[in-house]
């Protein structure tokens, strides 16, 4: 089978199973005019594991050749030469491509008459603004893949926190939980605030090998989100955790203890960046003495403020360990005192018995 823009996708029947054996060229097509700040298309340019520069210029084996489109890549200030192959692909003409959405969904049906909450270009026969939600209504059901980039676009984020008026959500959930691309994907969410960069590259290169015909699909949670990347908790995976088992808790924000009391979440989030860290492997929040706030939840913000309160529950499973960590602590400053002194076979306790006498001794 033969996409419209020249590369092919083998297909065979295999048992009554077609089996994709992948393309030699896709197009990225990232839109970042979803309510947002623009943070997660920031934080991949921050990625080396791979780069981005690495994946625009074919240096990682087996992936198709890549084209992508984004805003700050632009051949020109804007216009019609950037929105080309967006049209192309509108249009059916441009195929395959994955489809990266950054920022929360508004709903535009709450408008009542004129308006809309947010645009990318201009309708060309209208001359009116394009709103986001045509654009997606257009692309996702022509898209091989569709990923959402970051809390904002996967869950709704900070635009859709209890109150605001644009009645922002998820991509998945404008979509439907059931959607499915050209792919056979759902929206593949790949969440944080922004987005860690090595854990956005490194799904984007499993969705492309993928796409190659050289993997099977990315492994998702029931939020959708990449299990190897967010199976473990922030708690899991933290520099402070063993403060924490010996209920050892920071009182202020400048204390290398566990951060629990002073507000962090990290026993119950679902996040790898204390141990990824954040760039070259440098940061993540606890790391570095910052909380977690929940960033990559679903249920951020609203479920996690106010922030910098003790967690609910963390006044009891902090009294709960005190006796447990009270005896560990003590067990183990023993055994620490055991082991700081050299072998016996070499020394008495602090005497030397070797026969040796030190030059340094009057």
């Amino acid at each position: 089978m033969t996409s419209h823009s020249g590369t092919t996708d083998a297909v065979r029947e295999t048992g009554g199973v077609t089996e994709h054996e992948g393309f030699d060229e896709i197009t990225i097509l990232w839109i970042s005019e979803g309510m947002s700040c623009d943070g997660d298309t920031v934080s991949l340019t921050a990625a080396d594991q791979p780069s981005l520069e690495d994946l625009v210029l074919g240096l990682i084996p087996g992936l198709p050749k890549v084209n992508l489109v984004n805003k700050v890549l632009s051949p020109s200030l804007g216009g019609e030469d950037f929105l080309a192959p967006y049209r192309a692909a509108a249009r059916g003409d441009l195929a395959p491509f994955i489809l990266v959405i950054e920022g929360s969904i508004p709903n535009q049906n709450i408008i009542q008459g004129d308006g809309f909450w947010t645009s990318f270009g201009n309708d060309p026969e209208t001359g009116q603004p394009k709103t986001l939600n045509t654009w997606i209504d257009e692309l996702a059901p022509k898209a091989w893949a569709v990923v959402a980039a970051g809390t904002c676009a996967t869950y709704g984020g900070i635009h859709a926190m209890a109150g605001n008026p644009t009645g922002c959500m998820g991509l998945a959930d404008y979509l439907g939980w059931e959607y499915k691309s050209q792919g056979g994907l759902p929206v593949v969410n790949v969440p944080g605030c922004p987005i860690q960069p090595e854990n956005f590259m490194e799904t984007l290169i499993w969705v492309l090998y993928h796409a190659a015909g050289s993997a099977p699909p990315p492994p998702l949670d029931h939020m959708l989100r990449p299990q190897w990347l967010y199976g473990k908790t922030v708690h899991e995976g933290c520099d402070r955790g063993a403060y924490y088992e010996q209920a050892t808790f920071a009182k202020d924000y400048n204390s290398p203890k566990c951060l629990v009391k002073t507000g962090c979440w990290g026993p119950v989030v679902n996040c790898n960046v204390p141990k990824r860290g954040w760039m070259a492997g440098v940061g993540g929040c606890p790391n570095v003495g910052g909380i977690c706030i929940g960033c990559t939840m679903p249920g951020f913000p609203d479920a996690f403020m106010p922030f910098m309160d003790e967690p609910p529950g963390g006044s009891l499973s902090s009294l709960a360990i005190k006796p447990y960590g009270a005896v560990i602590r003590r067990l183990r400053g023993l055994t620490n005192d055991m082991v700081n002194h050299e072998p016996r076979w070499r020394h008495n306790k602090r005497k030397l018995t070797s026969g040796y006498d030190p030059h340094w001794r009057s």
